[in-house]
């Protein structure tokens, strides 16, 4: 398919102004600034574009939540965090098409009434913040940014916040009270950030890549967008495919296309041309899954009805040396090291889970280890703030259902039933 959000990455210096102009940048704002905000509203509505973060929400009706009373201060945050394992198809457009997002914060800024915008940026990712901070300086010196964008009526100003590292700051309502200077914690809902999000105001938060499909929607219109993929998963996606790959990186596709075409068509295929085991198709926190649901489609729906989610995006690709008790050891971890301890069941249950899968993958598994896996799972899930803990029980509840043998293995065995583990 044509490249719509990579269409400028291979080209020199495409991270510039002066490129980005001569590519057809900008001209998705000046499209916008002829419409009145709730028509670009609707205009989001009709493409059908759904949120690239995680959760698949429907991006015109998110920004329809805002008040229209025009005395209220707006504000637009970007999760630019991408701490979620095997996601790294964000980066790609910062440090290299940085204007593309800049101008998809611009659009959706307007859209809802927002003066100020933020770009919440992982800690680690420096290049890609010092990318972003050359970008704005170019806006601001070119007339892009601050007072009368493009000689319009409408003023916008964009500031850079790094993060500290933290995963919990990719919950929206976390990182929202990080750029507040507070300890990045999840807040209570109701009332929503819509409502009351930074501080205390009317605020929407969208994904980089979500930001970066907007400007050639409002250059092309709703029904081309709309037109690509499925009809309730459209647009072009960004697939982060790493893991037991020959060709790992990120793939610029229409939703719908199924993991063996991703994989064998795209990738080329399993490295060392191995048997292909399992898969997680959406970042650490989506259940992995089988050989047997190679041919699901990768969209919102077809990987709901396997019980798991598109999530980020980021697949993770497992051949058949993979242990599966070994890979839930790793992923739980990673979660209980990251919870922010603020809630009981997920500061307490995800490191207690994560001492059960280190007996076992140590060969010191015991008898009712997974009954008593399960049993946490049951007490963690829906019983937190936010979804950290929810992800950790969905990616080992995957595991345990999938490949149930292997955890009884380890136990009964005190070994991997995988050779070399």
């Amino acid at each position: 398919m044509e490249k719509i959000l990579l269409k400028n990455i291979a080209k020199p210096d495409s991270h510039l102004l002066e490129n980005y102009l001569k590519s057809g940048g900008y001209q998705g704002i000046k499209a916008a600034l002829k419409h009145e905000p709730d028509a670009v509203i609707q205009i989001m509505k009709d493409s059908g574009l759904r949120g690239r973060g995680g959760a698949g929400f429907p991006t015109g009706l998110k920004w329809s939540f805002i008040p229209k009373d025009p005395n209220l201060p707006k504000y637009l945050a970007c999760n630019a965090d991408e701490s979620e394992p095997g996601t790294f198809k964000d980066r790609i457009i910062f440090e290299k098409d940085p204007h593309l997002l800049l101008e998809g914060i611009m659009i959706t800024s307007y859209a809802i009434g927002a003066g100020v915008g933020y770009i919440y940026i992982r800690g680690e990712y420096e290049f890609g913040a010092k990318r972003l901070e050359q970008a704005i300086e170019e806006a601001y010196a070119n007339g892009c940014l601050g007072r009368n964008i493009f000689d319009s009526d409408y003023s916008l100003d964009i500031y850079i916040h790094r993060g500290a590292g933290a995963y919990i700051c990719g919950e929206e309502t976390a990182l929202l009270d990080s750029i507040e200077g507070y300890r990045a914690q999840p807040r209570i809902r109701p009332p929503f950030p819509a409502l009351s999000g930074l501080y205390q105001k009317p605020t929407v938060i969208n994904n980089v890549e979500t930001l970066a499909c907007i400007p050639s929607i409002l250059e092309r219109g709703p029904d081309w967008f709309a037109s690509i993929g499925p009809p309730k998963s459209p647009g072009p996606k960004l697939f982060a495919v790493s893991g037991h790959v020959k060709n790992p990186g990120v793939y610029e596709l229409p939703m719908g296309l199924t993991i063996r075409e991703l994989i064998f068509e795209h990738c080329g295929g399993m490295s060392g041309d191995k048997a292909f085991k399992a898969v997680i198709p959406g970042g650490a926190s989506a259940p992995m899954l089988s050989v047997e649901d190679i041919d699901t489609p990768l969209d919102f729906e077809s990987l709901a009805e396997k019980g798991t989610m598109l999530g980020s995006a980021g697949v993770v690709v497992m051949d058949e040396d993979t242990c599966i008790v070994k890979t839930a050891y790793v992923v739980n971890r990673f979660f209980s090291h990251e919870s922010c301890g603020k809630c009981t069941p997920c500061r307490d249950g995800t490191p207690w889970m994560t001492q059960i899968l280190k007996r076992l993958e140590y060969g010191e598994g015991r008898e009712g280890d997974i009954e008593l896996l399960e049993s946490l799972c049951t007490g963690i899930f829906g019983n937190c703030f936010c979804a950290l803990g929810d992800a950790a029980v969905m990616a080992l509840r995957g595991a345990l259902k999938i490949f149930r043998s292997e955890f009884e293995y380890h136990i009964a065995h005190k070994r991997c039933m995988v050779p070399g583990e």
